[in-house]
Protein backbone atom coordinates (compact mmCIF):
# COMPACT_ATOMS: atom_id res chain seq x y z
CA UNK A 1 0.00 0.00 0.00
CA UNK A 2 1.57 3.10 -1.04
CA UNK A 3 2.05 6.26 1.83
CA UNK A 4 -0.74 8.05 0.26
CA UNK A 5 -3.30 5.39 1.13
CA UNK A 6 -1.95 4.98 4.24
CA UNK A 7 -2.11 8.45 5.10
CA UNK A 8 -5.41 9.03 3.99
CA UNK A 9 -7.23 5.70 5.66
CA UNK A 10 -4.74 6.57 9.02
CA UNK A 11 -6.90 9.84 8.98
CA UNK A 12 -10.31 9.33 7.70
CA UNK A 13 -10.13 6.37 10.63
CA UNK A 14 -9.16 9.04 13.57
CA UNK A 15 -11.84 11.12 12.17
CA UNK A 16 -14.42 8.29 12.17
CA UNK A 17 -13.48 6.97 15.71
CA UNK A 18 -13.88 10.83 17.12
CA UNK A 19 -17.33 10.60 15.25
CA UNK A 20 -18.13 7.31 16.95
CA UNK A 21 -17.33 9.11 20.10
CA UNK A 22 -19.31 12.20 19.92
CA UNK A 23 -22.65 10.29 19.15
CA UNK A 24 -21.82 7.91 22.39
CA UNK A 25 -21.27 11.30 24.10
CA UNK A 26 -24.81 12.66 22.91
CA UNK A 27 -26.30 9.20 23.76
CA UNK A 28 -24.95 9.78 27.51
CA UNK A 29 -26.72 13.06 27.43
CA UNK A 30 -30.27 11.88 27.10
CA UNK A 31 -31.98 10.98 30.27
CA UNK A 32 -32.93 7.05 30.07
CA UNK A 33 -34.86 6.06 33.71
CA UNK A 34 -31.20 6.45 35.70
CA UNK A 35 -29.67 9.24 36.46
CA UNK A 36 -26.12 9.56 35.68
CA UNK A 37 -23.93 12.69 35.66
CA UNK A 38 -23.71 13.15 32.39
CA UNK A 39 -27.01 14.87 32.61
CA UNK A 40 -26.22 17.55 34.08
CA UNK A 41 -22.10 17.98 33.98
CA UNK A 42 -22.53 20.03 30.53
CA UNK A 43 -25.13 22.79 31.88
CA UNK A 44 -24.15 26.47 32.12
CA UNK A 45 -23.74 28.16 35.12
CA UNK A 46 -23.05 31.38 35.89
CA UNK A 47 -21.02 31.42 38.64
CA UNK A 48 -17.99 34.29 39.26
CA UNK A 49 -19.72 36.35 36.98
CA UNK A 50 -18.69 34.06 34.11
CA UNK A 51 -20.66 31.55 32.50
CA UNK A 52 -18.80 27.78 33.34
CA UNK A 53 -20.26 24.44 32.89
CA UNK A 54 -21.48 22.87 36.25
CA UNK A 55 -18.74 19.91 36.19
CA UNK A 56 -16.15 22.87 36.70
CA UNK A 57 -17.73 24.40 40.17
CA UNK A 58 -19.82 21.52 41.49
CA UNK A 59 -19.05 17.50 42.18
CA UNK A 60 -21.50 14.84 40.87
CA UNK A 61 -22.36 11.55 42.88
CA UNK A 62 -25.15 9.35 42.09
CA UNK A 63 -26.25 7.82 45.44
CA UNK A 64 -28.67 5.75 44.05
CA UNK A 65 -30.20 4.57 40.70
CA UNK A 66 -32.19 7.13 40.19
CA UNK A 67 -31.03 10.25 42.06
CA UNK A 68 -28.09 12.57 41.81
CA UNK A 69 -26.59 14.65 44.46
CA UNK A 70 -24.55 17.89 42.97
CA UNK A 71 -22.09 19.58 45.67
CA UNK A 72 -21.03 22.90 44.80
CA UNK A 73 -17.31 23.47 46.00
CA UNK A 74 -17.90 26.42 46.91
CA UNK A 75 -21.25 27.01 49.25
CA UNK A 76 -21.78 31.02 47.27
CA UNK A 77 -22.30 28.91 44.09
CA UNK A 78 -25.27 26.56 45.43
CA UNK A 79 -28.31 29.38 44.26
CA UNK A 80 -26.59 29.61 40.54
CA UNK A 81 -26.40 25.71 40.12
CA UNK A 82 -29.81 25.21 41.36
CA UNK A 83 -30.53 27.96 39.05
CA UNK A 84 -28.91 26.33 35.65
CA UNK A 85 -30.48 22.90 36.64
CA UNK A 86 -34.23 24.76 37.29
CA UNK A 87 -34.00 26.36 33.53
CA UNK A 88 -32.16 23.59 32.08
CA UNK A 89 -34.41 21.10 29.96
CA UNK A 90 -34.18 18.39 32.32
CA UNK A 91 -37.66 19.28 33.62
CA UNK A 92 -36.21 18.16 37.48
CA UNK A 93 -36.89 20.44 40.40
CA UNK A 94 -33.80 20.20 43.04
CA UNK A 95 -34.60 19.83 46.21
CA UNK A 96 -32.00 22.17 48.40
CA UNK A 97 -30.26 21.37 51.92
CA UNK A 98 -28.33 24.42 51.97
CA UNK A 99 -25.20 22.42 51.23
CA UNK A 100 -25.87 20.30 47.86
CA UNK A 101 -28.83 19.65 45.86
CA UNK A 102 -30.30 16.70 45.13
CA UNK A 103 -32.21 15.37 42.34
CA UNK A 104 -34.75 12.73 42.20
CA UNK A 105 -35.28 11.02 38.56
CA UNK A 106 -39.11 9.70 38.24
CA UNK A 107 -39.45 6.65 35.98
CA UNK A 108 -39.98 7.89 32.35
CA UNK A 109 -43.22 7.69 30.79
CA UNK A 110 -43.81 5.02 27.72
CA UNK A 111 -44.62 7.67 25.86
CA UNK A 112 -41.71 10.02 26.99
CA UNK A 113 -39.32 6.73 26.66
CA UNK A 114 -40.25 6.58 22.80
CA UNK A 115 -40.02 10.50 22.22
CA UNK A 116 -36.09 9.98 23.44
CA UNK A 117 -35.87 6.66 21.21
CA UNK A 118 -36.86 9.00 18.08
CA UNK A 119 -34.10 11.36 19.48
CA UNK A 120 -31.65 8.88 19.94
CA UNK A 121 -32.21 7.66 16.45
CA UNK A 122 -31.91 10.85 14.86
CA UNK A 123 -28.53 11.51 16.82
CA UNK A 124 -27.33 8.11 15.69
CA UNK A 125 -28.28 8.82 11.79
CA UNK A 126 -26.48 12.40 12.44
CA UNK A 127 -23.32 10.54 12.97
CA UNK A 128 -23.61 8.02 10.22
CA UNK A 129 -23.87 11.16 7.91
CA UNK A 130 -20.72 12.59 9.36
CA UNK A 131 -19.21 9.24 8.86
CA UNK A 132 -20.50 8.89 5.64
CA UNK A 133 -19.23 12.57 5.07
CA UNK A 134 -15.72 11.13 5.95
CA UNK A 135 -15.49 8.60 3.70
CA UNK A 136 -16.21 11.57 1.02
CA UNK A 137 -13.83 13.59 1.47
CA UNK A 138 -11.18 10.86 1.96
CA UNK A 139 -12.36 9.44 -1.59
CA UNK A 140 -11.75 12.90 -2.92
CA UNK A 141 -8.46 12.65 -1.54
CA UNK A 142 -7.35 9.09 -3.12
CA UNK A 143 -9.01 10.17 -6.30
CA UNK A 144 -7.11 13.56 -6.57
CA UNK A 145 -3.61 11.85 -5.90
CA UNK A 146 -5.04 9.58 -8.77
CA UNK A 147 -5.55 12.20 -11.01
CA UNK A 148 -1.78 13.46 -9.91
CA UNK A 149 -0.58 9.59 -11.37
CA UNK A 150 0.17 9.51 -7.54
CA UNK A 151 -1.47 6.10 -7.07
CA UNK A 152 -2.11 3.70 -9.84
CA UNK A 153 -5.98 2.51 -10.76
CA UNK A 154 -5.51 -0.71 -8.96
CA UNK A 155 -4.55 0.94 -5.84
CA UNK A 156 -7.31 3.93 -5.59
CA UNK A 157 -9.78 0.11 -6.27
CA UNK A 158 -8.07 -1.04 -2.99
CA UNK A 159 -7.96 1.56 -1.21
CA UNK A 160 -11.59 2.66 -1.94
CA UNK A 161 -12.35 -1.39 -0.39
CA UNK A 162 -10.68 -0.37 2.35
CA UNK A 163 -12.31 2.86 2.88
CA UNK A 164 -15.72 1.50 2.54
CA UNK A 165 -14.80 -1.67 4.70
CA UNK A 166 -13.29 1.16 7.51
CA UNK A 167 -16.91 3.04 6.82
CA UNK A 168 -19.53 0.18 7.70
CA UNK A 169 -17.34 -0.43 10.60
CA UNK A 170 -18.09 2.47 12.06
CA UNK A 171 -21.54 2.48 11.22
CA UNK A 172 -22.08 -0.33 12.63
CA UNK A 173 -20.09 0.59 15.99
CA UNK A 174 -22.57 3.82 15.67
CA UNK A 175 -25.64 1.25 15.83
CA UNK A 176 -24.29 -1.39 18.28
CA UNK A 177 -24.37 2.40 20.45
CA UNK A 178 -27.81 3.29 19.46
CA UNK A 179 -29.05 -0.25 20.36
CA UNK A 180 -27.79 -0.57 23.40
CA UNK A 181 -29.13 3.18 24.57
CA UNK A 182 -32.27 2.06 23.11
CA UNK A 183 -32.13 -0.97 25.29
CA UNK A 184 -31.70 1.16 28.34
CA UNK A 185 -34.50 3.73 27.28
CA UNK A 186 -37.34 0.98 26.67
CA UNK A 187 -36.35 -0.70 30.03
CA UNK A 188 -38.70 0.02 32.63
Amino acid sequence: MSEIVELVLEDAKDRMDKAIAHSRAEFASVRSGRAAPQLVEKLTVNAYGADVRLIEVASISVPEARQLIVTPHDPANLEAVERAIRTSDLGISPSNDGRSLRLNFPPLTEERRKELVRLVKKMAEDGRISIRNIRRDARKELESAEKDNDLSADELNRAEKDLDKLTQSSEASVDDALASKEDELLEV
